[in-house]
């Protein structure tokens, strides 16, 4: 008996699957068109238009940025980065791969149309891509942001089929974009809950639920009053000390007789003045971060006032290494690095611009001026060998990098000084930039690593700049640092947020 033979004639390029998930794709839309939607036609096809070229993620982005928040700055830039790649693959990759005519415009009121029709490919959704990446950017280094922002690029993904400019399906597929350029974002700079925490061994420190006992010393001159102002929101109990930035030493010097915690508000320069006296007394620190970098309460996991206030009141602390230097009659300590070279002449080129033209804009024509400079590099004996160095740089823990995020150091009681040496010899700017864009390497031919608990730089001439914690003196010869393990005690969140 002869077998059933299946000879139906079907035209040739039909899918009937894809057929039948096109035909629910469009009935669907239909079902949006018809569909009575209270409120939104004055809401959504404006949320549409605004949503044109990114621009209100944009002006989403400054409003966060707007708050100095550490946290929600780096939500805003998190975002606009992802909807920068989700943006760039919808218009080199998904808008050339599936040529979708747009849907037709018959069933769907007029009122919600928009006056300019998109000219573009309909597969998929550009804004949907841009709306699902920056609220996905923001909600990955902020939940509390990210549940703000989420409703608004839902709402905006929703317009597209609402104005009938889009399938339900390009809605979806472009959101899928959109989170999965998010998520590789993500994988090249890493957000905070990835990173390794920071600080250990834990330390026994002082709980104070209401403050009590903590004396806050803030450097006025770093606009720390609203940060300050919080921290006391918080702790209602604690003693604040406001001062000018001449007057910081004098003031931590009369908090720490009588607190059972020394607070600081300020940058890395005002935290190094509180390090130093905290270590004499004896006392625990407590960093609210108020400055323009704030590395080592950035390292440390102390971001905002929230975070030392929750530390504070639930008594969690982390004992932390201290970098110590030396030159003859001179002395001191540094919680983030200590330098020679160049480095030291950019941060004074920096303070004497940052008065007259902010922080960062002085730092850029700080490097400039330096690295334009014609100048001889430092003749310092290292390592055994006299040798041309145009920077010595000293860290106080070591610096890693993870993907294209800026060095940080994930261990602050390694014991180690993190050593980087940029060596002397022609074209100067290109030995630092290469040295800058190589991170953590042990030997090349312009610069090297080495991870030692002490070091000897002699032959130091008399009068050599040096850096530490954004500070600059003058050396009076040889020079030598060494780490004290374990000094101060510091508080930190046990768990980042």
């Amino acid at each position: 008996m002869t077998p059933d033979v299946d000879l139906t004639v079907r035209p040739p390029g039909r899918h009937p699957l894809r057929d039948r998930f096109l035909a629910a794709d469009t009935r669907l839309f239909e079902a949006v068109a018809a569909r009575y939607w209270p409120g939104a036609d004055p809401v959504l096809p404006r949320l549409s238009r605004a949503a044109n070229h990114g621009v209100l993620w944009f002006a989403t982005a400054a409003a966060l940025a707007a708050t100095r928040s550490p946290r929600a700055r780096r939500a805003a830039a998190r975002g606009v980065a992802s909807l920068a790649l989700a943006s760039a693959t919808i218009n080199t990759l998904g808008k050339r791969s599936v040529r979708r005519p747009r849907p037709v415009l018959d069933n769907v009121p007029v009122v919600r149309q928009l006056k300019r029709q998109p000219i573009t490919t309909s597969f998929p959704s550009g804004h949907s891509a841009s709306a699902a990446a920056f609220a996905t950017g923001v909600a990955l280094e902020s939940r509390g942001w990210g549940a703000a922002v989420a409703p608004v690029a839902a709402a905006v993904a929703l317009s597209r089929v609402y104005t009938g400019v889009h399938f339900p399906s390009d809605v979806l597929v472009g959101a899928a974009f959109g989170v999965g350029a998010a998520y590789a974002v993500r994988g090249l700079v890493p957000t905070r809950d990835l990173l390794p925490p920071p600080g250990r061994p834990r330390a026994e420190a002082p709980a104070l639920p209401d403050g009590e006992g903590l004396v806050v010393v803030a450097n006025r001159g770093a606009g720390t009053s609203d940060r300050v102002r919080a921290l006391q929101d918080a702790l209602p109990r604690a003693e604040a000390v406001e001062c000018e930035p001449e007057d910081v030493r004098d003031e931590l010097e009369k908090a720490a007789t009588h607190a059972r915690v020394l607070g600081v508000c300020g940058g890395d320069g005002t935290v190094n003045a509180a390090a130093e006296v905290a270590l004499r007394h004896g006392l625990p620190l407590a960093v609210l971060p108020g400055g323009t970098l704030n590395h080592f309460a950035q390292d440390l996991g102390v971001e905002d006032a929230r975070d030392l206030a929750r530390a504070l009141s639930d008594g969690e602390a982390v004992r932390v290494d201290v970098g110590r230097f030396s030159s003859g009659d001179t002395e001191g300590v540094f919680l983030n690095t200590c330098s020679l070279g160049v480095y030291p002449e950019l941060v004074r080129e920096r303070e004497r611009w940052a008065p007259r033209i902010g922080g960062w804009p002085a730092g850029v024509l700080g490097a400039a001026r330096v690295l334009r400079a014609d100048r001889h590099p430092l003749e310092a004996r290292f390592q055994n060998r006299t040798r041309p160095l145009w920077l010595l740089f000293a860290g106080n823990g070591t610096y890693h990098r993870m993907g294209l995020a800026p060095g940080r150091r994930f261990d602050l009681a390694d014991g180690l000084l993190d050593v980087r040496v940029v060596h002397g010899g022609r074209h100067p700017a290109l030995r630092l930039l290469a040295a800058a864009a190589a991170g953590p390497l042990t030997r090349s031919p312009g610069h090297s690593a080495v991870r030692v608990q002490r070091l000897r730089v002699d032959g130091v001439t008399p009068g050599t700049l040096l850096a530490y914690d954004g500070e600059v003196i003058e050396v009076t010869g040889d020079l030598t640092l060494s780490k004290l393990p374990e000094a101060l005690t510091v508080y930190r969140p046990s768990t980042l947020r």
